[in-house]
């Protein structure tokens, strides 16, 4: 399989506003792990009267970081990408501190009680729903909806005049997205794939990593990136022959890796499984394991 080249250098501090682009600031929360790199990126759209995409977890110094970086503005609308707790959550917060209204596609749409949820937050529902192509307008900023279903079914990005597209979880420089059931789905992921190839962007702005330049040959890379994995999946169960568990499956597909990062390429290999039974190559016995039909 031909490797990403992933973007990952990024040493803007916490807490700080990133002059991106006139109109456009990045601010990096504090919650790094293996699934988000350094943090959250929230982004700020305009001057004087402004939008918030993604304000991250309920993290009180994030909260003050954003609050600092629009001192002396007021804050319109809270834009939401997707509903994963590492990005809706602090919306609450945020508005009642702003009075600003709440927008996004809806609220979370896998049930509450499913205990496979990708840390869902079923507490955010947006005051203005934004359906594919709604126009969200003030002052100096519009962002326009492009649903992405994949990562998460409620995932939108978000297009900027002169083609800039907040991308969110769906597109990241610094690495590939976990697809994981049920939030996420495989074959509408690499659909949404598709679908932005057909915008032709100029620049990303991830939710998580350094802004992605140039996204077009990246994004083709990552579709590749996918089909190249689901023939692996393929592969993997033929050479294996019979009823073969999940986890037989997954050093075939993804190699030696971390560790710290087996439960979220488990639940990617998850997803390929599921489309590929869809479609009717694969079948799944009472879930013991999966065969090539």
């Amino acid at each position: 399989m031909q490797p990403l080249h992933h973007l990952r250098d990024d040493t803007w501090p916490h807490g700080q506003a990133q002059p991106i682009a006139p109109g456009i600031q990045r601010v990096i929360c504090a919650n790094a792990s293996p699934f988000t790199h350094r943090g959250t990126n929230s982004w700020i759209l305009g001057r004087g009267r402004v939008a918030i995409v993604d304000p991250g977890p309920a993290d009180p110094d994030h909260l003050a970081a954003l609050l600092k970086a629009v001192a002396g503005q007021t804050v319109t609308h809270i834009i939401i990408t997707h509903t994963h707790r590492d990005h809706s959550p602090g919306a609450a917060a945020l508005k009642a501190a702003t009075g600003a209204i709440t927008a996004g596609f809806g609220p979370h749409l896998t049930p509450k009680t499913d205990e496979m949820g990708e840390g869902g937050d079923h507490a955010f529902t947006p005051d203005i729903t934004l359906a594919d192509g709604a126009t969200l307008a003030e002052g100096d900023w519009s962002v326009t909806a492009v649903h992405t279903p994949g990562h998460c079914a409620n995932h939108i990005c978000l297009a900027l005049p002169d083609g800039v597209l907040i991308s969110g979880d769906h597109v990241m420089a610094w690495s590939t997205t976990v697809v994981s059931p049920p939030d996420g789905d495989m074959a509408d992921y690499m659909t949404s794939l598709e679908k932005l190839l057909a915008r032709e962007d100029r620049l990303y702005l991830p939710g998580h990593g350094p802004v992605l330049p140039d996204p077009m040959p990246y994004v083709t890379g990552l579709l590749g990136h996918r089909r190249e994995r689901e023939s692996l999946v393929l592969s993997a169960l033929a050479a294996a022959g019979g009823i073969t568990p999940i986890e037989a499956l997954l050093p075939a597909v993804y190699g030696d890796i971390d560790q710290k990062l087996v439960r979220g390429a488990l639940r990617s290999l998850l997803a390929h499984l599921q489309k590929l039974k869809a479609e009717n190559i694969v079948g799944e016995l009472d879930q013991i394991g999966w065969f090539v039909r």
